[in-house]
């Protein structure tokens, strides 16, 4: 059976057991490589490496200036990571329609479901296949809206040539948990278009300190450091960041590994399933392919067809408006529609032939 996710662990780790021995395990020069890294590859900068994807997502919020009960607008056709810290920071979610050939936010809808008290909107670009960005971005500008484009499955996928994060969107948050790519066992990252959001960031990830005058000239805890914000305890380790650096060094291998997967994948659909409509169809978007997303019309009948055929084919997440604690079970068509027919087939690095 062909895995549909695996964690990618590189045997160059020559480095490891010397961080391990330093003493030195905190946020550090790891950490901030990693950054320069991601920057490097994504092609901007104002890069905020945090400890855990929730993280990412707590401290953008916090940077935004989002208080409790402030309304955002998210797709229920996510992963719940995406949008419990939102709940648990006391947003009140309101839940947008989705196309249900793409599995992102649509446009239109959008437009009739925003309001004085919006004060967000999150664009999930669901499992690597970036959403209708140009589109969304035009209209929060129209309302002056914040918008985060939700990247948790999407590190490297490519929109008009771009990579995300380098949209111009607002805020971008990646996670880098185990099964994605690059993994730093737990981790995640924020980019912000605005400087002035990004030096924000910095004291909101690490506890509201500001580490250039933190201590005094004999190392001590400096009382003429004022802390003006809260802010949460969001630095990623050392070995964490390591882990990271090292597949950063190795991405580019992987993505283009899972590229040939998915075009051999294609040809192979091609000669046995011509009628399958595949996400990833839309000429403005060159997905990560973490998974290779299809739209069929027998899901439960196709998943089991795969798995007899040696693919773990799965519908990867489900749709997060029937969960009680959202509070609200609206129901939305396209959401309905893309929850009923989407189905994702192996394509990761660790697939040959």
């Amino acid at each position: 059976m062909k895995n549909l996710f695996k964690p990618y662990i590189s045997n160059e780790l020559e480095d490891l057991n010397d961080i391990l021995k330093s003493g030195s395990l905190s946020y550090n020069n790891w950490g901030r490589k990693f950054e320069k890294l991601i920057e490097k590859f994504v092609g901007v900068k104002n890069v905020v490496s945090t400890n855990t994807y929730s993280n990412a997502i707590n401290v953008a919020l916090a940077t935004l200036g989002l208080k409790q009960g402030d309304e955002v607008i998210a797709s229920p056709m996510s992963c719940v990571a995406s949008n419990m810290p939102l709940l648990n920071y006391g947003l009140k979610i309101k839940w947008c329609d989705i196309d249900p050939k793409t599995g992102t936010l649509s446009p239109d809808y959008l437009r009739t479901i925003i309001s004085k008290r919006t004060k967000l909107i999150v664009h999930n670009h669901f499992c690597g296949y970036v959403g209708y960005v140009d589109e969304i971005n035009d209209i929060a500008r129209n309302y002056s809206i914040p918008v985060i484009d939700d990247c948790i499955e999407a590190f490297g996928s490519e929109y008009k040539g771009k990579k995300v994060g380098n949209l111009k969107t607002d805020i971008t948050i990646f996670s880098f948990q185990t099964v994605r790519l690059p993994n730093t066992i737990e981790g995640g990252a924020i980019i912000f278009n605005s400087e002035e959001l990004y030096e924000k960031s910095l004291l909101l990830r690490d506890l509201g300190i500001n580490r250039k005058n933190f201590r005094d000239d004999f190392n001590e805890i400096s009382e003429s450091c004022d802390i003006i914000t809260p802010g949460y305890a969001a630095m990623p380790n050392e070995v964490s960041s390591y882990f990271g650096c090292v597949q950063m060094n190795e991405i580019e291998k992987l993505l283009v590994q899972q590229n040939v997967n998915a075009n051999n994948l294609s040809i192979w659909l091609d000669s046995k399933y011509p009628e399958i409509y595949r996400m990833n169809s839309r000429k403005e978007i060159n997905p990560n392919y973490w998974v290779f997303g299809i739209i069929v019309d027998n899901k439960i009948e196709m998943l089991k067809k795969f798995r007899e055929l040696g693919f773990y084919a799965s519908g990867v997440h489900i749709k997060n408006n029937i969960y009680s604690v959202f509070d609200s079970k609206i129901d939305l068509e396209g959401v309905n529609e893309f929850n009923n027919k989407f189905l994702a087939l192996p394509s990761g690095w660790w697939i040959n032939n």
